[in-house]
């Protein structure tokens, strides 16, 4: 059975000898430039058209994926030819086959991109989660191709032909390993202080990811500080895990303190344990302007706007998900802030804090603020509650 996903831990470099010409390669020419939206945890998300279908789809754009893909649902909805196929795609909850579109055109703002092959996943727990349809995810077969500016500034994402680049001034470059994935070097440092190899991640929502197996092999957490148990999302679905800090991360010559740390139990060796460690997401990212050039194996970043926003990272132990256009709290973690206010599983959420936008990731947001007092409107058995939670941070 051929594993889709499959991460090479190890790469090939071959040398010219002096007496080689080198060849020079043509200047990198700027080919499109469109805009990209947000989700909750710094996720990009921006839109396209697939083959000949004339609506636009959102597509999350993930470093952290290694092919390109669409939602079953969307698959079903538009009527797309799948083939099946015996490969598998590993997820952080589970390793399943998948079916292929094959032979495929996406239609970026000003760009087309022929002869791709999608796999088809489930992305209903995505879609649940942002509060709006999730129709595929844009990984490799896209960074592969081109050079990618990402402006979290302007909001706008370049993308170039490969070729000669000239990088913005001020930033660094990264010399990451790539595979189909980018990992990079880190240094860390909590109760020890060491480095580490670990995915750069766009398409994870949060700040840093650990696998419970380096954790605890590498002795890098302080012994004193209880990781909470939190519920997470991710491909397959949805699973706890536990968050807890870690003093300093560095990422290049940038450094980051009192970082919020997922501790991820790894069954499925999703980080390739014991080659890297966990991941880097965009809520850590997203403060830097990045160019990916993946034919040059280089990442550049410059830091942005963004850079010194605090990470607001707060424990409710509350999940709430948008099921039939409402928001339904599914999870509820008992001795959590939100099971001592009197939240269970099957709420309905009607207001944070006075805001009845009906938008979860307004809600997220509010709710991400620790040491707080959060007033909720939920609806149970047809009758409204007033209940008041306490928000914690993480030590």
């Amino acid at each position: 059975m051929k594993k889709f996903f499959s991460i090479c831990l190890f790469s090939l470099s071959f040398g010219t000898s002096g007496a080689q010409e080198l060849l020079s390669q043509p200047e990198a020419r700027l080919l499109t430039r469109f805009p990209f939206k947000q989700f909750s945890g710094g996720v990009m998300v921006l839109q396209a058209r697939f083959g000949n279908i004339p609506d636009t789809l959102n597509f999350i754009l993930d470093t952290g994926s290694g092919g390109i893909s669409l939602d079953s649902m969307t698959c079903d909805e538009f009527r797309i030819p799948l083939t099946a196929t015996d490969t598998t795609i590993t997820g952080i909850a589970g390793i399943r086959k998948v079916a292929f579109a094959f032979d495929q055109t996406l239609h970026l703002p000003g760009l087309t991109m022929d002869h791709l092959n999608f796999h088809v996943n489930d992305y209903s727990v995505l879609s649940s989660v942002y509060g709006e349809k999730v129709d595929g995810i844009i990984g490799y077969s896209f960074f592969s191709r081109y050079i990618v500016g990402i402006d979290f500034d302007s909001s706008m994402i370049s993308v170039y032909s490969p070729g000669n680049f000239t990088y913005p001034r001020n930033g660094t470059i990264l010399h990451p390993v790539l595979t189909a994935l980018p990992i990079q070097w880190l240094n860390i440092k909590d109760k020890v202080k060491m480095g580490f190899n670990f995915y750069l991640d766009t398409g994870a929502g949060l700040c840093f990811l650990m696998s419970e197996q380096f954790a605890r092999d590498s002795g890098i957490l302080l012994s004193r500080r209880k990781p909470v148990i939190t519920q997470a999302e991710g491909m397959g679905g949805k699973l706890q895990m536990r968050l807890t800090l870690i003093k300093e991360l560095r990422l290049g010559p940038y450094h980051f303190h009192q970082v919020p740390t997922y501790l991820y139990t790894d069954n499925y060796n999703v980080t390739s344990y014991p080659f890297t460690g966990g991941l880097v997401g965009n809520d850590l990212l997203r403060r830097f302007n990045m160019v990916f050039n993946y034919p040059r194996r280089e990442i550049h970043l410059l830091p942005n706007k963004h850079f010194n926003e605090s990470f607001d990272y707060a424990y409710t132990g509350l999940g709430i998900y948008v099921v039939d256009g409402k928001i339904i709290a599914e999870d509820v973690i008992k001795g959590s802030p939100a099971y001592k206010a009197g939240v269970r599983a099957g709420d309905e959420l009607i207001s944070v804090n006075k805001n009845f936008s009906n938008n979860i990731q307004i809600y997220k947001n509010i709710l991400q603020t620790p040491n707080e007092e959060v007033r909720l409107i939920v609806k149970r058995d047809g009758k409204l509650l007033e209940l008041t939670m306490f928000t914690l941070s993480i030590r």
